[in-house]
This record gives structure tokens, sequence and C-alpha cells, in this order.
């Protein structure tokens, strides 16, 4: 006679559990990994990551350095008040660039999210019934959820190109690092990224290494240029002006612009056409890229205006001071001018994805006081959501375009994306995050 196979009991119970070990083991090691997903070579017990050494960390994707296809789990005496442990979860977490982390004593269930410099609790249960709790659970940190959300949100949903502008009328708030890093972020994720620079100052043009001239004399941008994109109906096209870009390890295309741009703005403005050219030149390559990302000037002027006009989408990035929030009035109002001249062309309004927090400081009173207040402040009165991703100002973001290069007896600039210079900054996981984030938005809008 034949024994049945054996079948692992589908409950758990809390009270089988006397102390931390026995929480490992039949909570956390028997029961939740199996039922999350996680075989038994997709897990690690006691590891050791930098100077913090994890009780297990669960990997949705072994051949993947993506930090949101990891999560940590930390067991606790079913004694120990779980509040006592959130601050060690959430150093773990923040240092080592972890998305989701549980917090366990066997009695009570926690999942916790990264959000920039600190964590939020985002589910919690009694041990007692978890059974009834496991679609919830597998939701969030399934293994196959993970995965199938690191695919999906690092594809675009879709075969339309999307086109969208990065805009504040306020100078200095992280418009082209945010621009420059995002497109690196995208294009080493697979996709095929067009770059255009709308700003007379040229500074993506500048952080994409294409200004590797010493002079005026060795100008090899002057002759082609975003102005010559604009000004002609029938010569220089998209592939004809865009230059390929050496800031990134992973090829991406860049329409630069360049300081003359400044005088050749009455010239343009002119045009009866020129507010429909650039979408009626982006329409025949398509089929080429993916996404295109418009970095704009800081102003109301006709360049800012063309951005509005041509993009799908808006990201407003802020440092969130005084003087910046009072400027989204004029931003708020540059939109609803600028809807109009696409009501015009037959285009829908432009869809805002947000205004996207940069330049935070990380000191942790101001995250968790005044910036907290101040991110409060922006749909209440000015009627805008916020971006959930936080760019935080940071030595590595200011280093990565200023690297430069000796050939023979001259210093040539030569910047780096911050994926190129340093992988493990924590930028790098804002800009990831930052991406996945962005491709959920167009997903749901598309």
């Amino acid at each position: 006679m034949s024994s049945l196979p054996h079948k692992k009991s589908l409950f758990f119970n809390p009270e089988l559990c006397q102390n931390e070990r026995e929480v490992e083991s039949k909570l956390i090691v028997s029961y939740l990994l199996p039922a999350l997903g996680y075989s038994i070579n997709t897990w690690r017990q006691e590891v050791k990551c930098n100077r913090f050494r994890l009780d297990f960390l669960a990997y949705a994707n072994q051949n993947s350095d993506d930090s949101t296809t990891r999560v940590v789990f930390e067991a606790k005496h079913p004694e120990r008040n779980l509040n006592d442990h959130v601050e060690q979860l959430r150093r773990y977490m923040i240092n080592l660039q972890f998305t989701y982390g549980l917090l366990t004593n066997g009695k009570e269930i926690r999942i916790y999210q990264s959000t920039g410099e600190t964590v939020k609790l985002i589910f919690q249960c009694f041990g007692n019934g978890v059974e009834n709790k496991m679609a919830q659970i597998k939701a969030i940190i399934g293994k196959d959820t993970l995965l199938n959300r690191s695919k999906q949100t690092l594809k675009l949903i879709g075969e339309r190109m999307k086109i969208i502008a990065v805009y504040h009328n306020k100078g200095g708030v992280g418009k082209t690092t945010t621009v420059v890093n995002l497109a690196a972020t995208l294009s080493k994720a697979g996709k095929k990224v067009l770059l255009i620079d709308l700003d007379s100052q040229a500074n993506t043009t500048f952080a994409t290494g294409l200004v590797n001239f010493g002079d005026e004399e060795k100008d090899n941008l002057k002759d082609n240029y975003i102005y010559h994109l604009l000004k002609s109906r029938k010569s220089f096209s998209i592939e004809e002006v865009a230059k390929p870009s050496r800031f990134c390890s992973h090829e991406i295309d860049v329409i630069p612009s360049h300081i003359l741009l400044m005088k050749r703005e009455k010239e343009l403005n002119e045009l009866k056409y020129v507010q429909g050219i650039l979408i009626k030149k982006l329409e025949v390559v398509k089929d080429k890229y993916d996404i295109v990302l418009i970095d704009t000037p800081p102003s109301l002027n006709l360049y800012a205006g063309l951005a509005l006009i041509t993009a799908d989408y808006l990201i407003i990035p802020s440092d969130l001071k005084p003087f910046a929030n009072e400027g989204l009035v004029n931003v708020r109002d540059f939109i609803e001018e600028n809807n109009e001249f696409r009501e015009m062309l037959n285009r829908p309004p432009i869809q805002t994805l947000g205004v996207l927090p940069t330049k935070i400081s990380t000191n942790a009173k101001f995250i968790a006081g005044t910036l907290q207040k101040r991110m409060a402040l922006i749909p209440q009165r000015y009627q805008f959501e916020v971006m959930e991703t936080i760019i935080f100002e940071r030595d590595d973001i200011a280093k990565c375009t200023e690297q430069t290069v000796n050939i023979g007896d001259m210093e040539i600039s030569d910047p780096r994306s911050i994926l190129d210079f340093k992988s493990n900054s924590k930028s790098v996981n804002e800009f990831q995050k930052l991406a996945q984030e962005i491709l959920q938005k167009i997903e749901r809008r598309s």
C-alpha cells in the first residue's frame, strides 16, 4: 500500500513559537517564504550586507542587481514589541536600498516600504489567521509580483512613443540632473531614448558630453542643433540633428542646444508653423524611440511653450523652497495657455505626472518635519500632485557631471551619468524608482 505524499500545513500557529529561532524556522522558513514563491535557492539566512547582518534576504531575481526585487525579513522574539525594531529595519532598507522589508515576532506581521530616507508601514496583520491574508501579502512581496512589477514598470505599454517634458519656470531646481539621469536609467533598462535640449544655456548638451570643443573655432554644434530642426520644414530631420552621447554606457541620442539659440527666439516666433514643427518631425521617428525627454528653459518663453505643446506628459521638478513653490502658479497658468495651442493642433491637454521633489536635504529632522509640510502644500495650494519619488541632494550627483579627462595638454570635460559614475550610490536607486513611478503612471493613463 503506497503512502500519501506529505502535504504541508496551510496554517501557521503563533502559539508554537516560543523564541526568535522558532519564529524564523516555523513562520519565515516553513510558511512565509514557500507561500510567497521563494524556493530554497532564492533566499539566504544570516546574510552579511556591508556592515549589516540580515536575518533573511529573498531574491525575486537572482540574476539582477535591482534592489526592488529583494525583500529583507527580520524575526524577533514573540515577547518583543515590534515598534522597538522599526528603526533597525529602516537602516537596513535605506542603506541597502531595499524597497520592501517584513518585520515579525510571530504574533504580528508587518511590511514596510522605503520612501526616500524613511520607511512607511503598508501592511500589518496578526500571525493567527495569516493564511487569510496571504493573497494580500503576495500582492506586495510575492516573488512573482516583484518580478512582474519589475518587468512591467521598466517597459512601456503600447507601441506609441512617449514624450515627456521636464519643466519649471524657476531655475536651479534640478531639471537637467533629472533629465540626463532619468534618460540613463531608462536606457540601461533597454529603452531607446532621445533627449532634446530646448534651453539656450545648453546644460543638457554639456551634461551628456557633447560640448567637447575647447574654443569657438572648434565648436562643432553651432551649424547643426535644435534651432535648425525648428527653423527648417523640409531639411534637418531628427536623425540628421541628433548626436550619440558618451555620458552613459548605453547609447542615447541627443538633439543639442547652443547659446546662439537665445538670439533666435524672435526669428522663430515669427514662423507660423513653429508650434507644430517638433511634433511633425518626431512623428517620423516614432518607431525608433520609446521615450523622448525634453529639457526646458526656466522661463515662460517660446522654447518652454514648444515643449509643453509637443509633450504628452509633464514632470515639474522642484526643490520645494518657497520661491520655487510660488513659481508653480506661473507653471499652472502656462500649462493652461499652452493647452489652448494644443487644442488648435487637435492635441489633448498635456498630462501632468506631478511635482518631483529634487535637491532635497538628507537631514532627518528636515525630512520628518519641514519637507512633509512643504509637500502637503503643493496639492492644497497649487493643485498639483506630488510624486512619490524624492531625489535627494548628494555629492555624487554634483560630481558625476564634473568629471574630466586629459587629452595631451588639454583637460576635456567628460561628464558621466550617476549610474556610470557611482553605481552603488543611493541616487541610482532613487532614479530607478523615479523611472518605475513614471512608467506606472503612463501605463495607467494610456
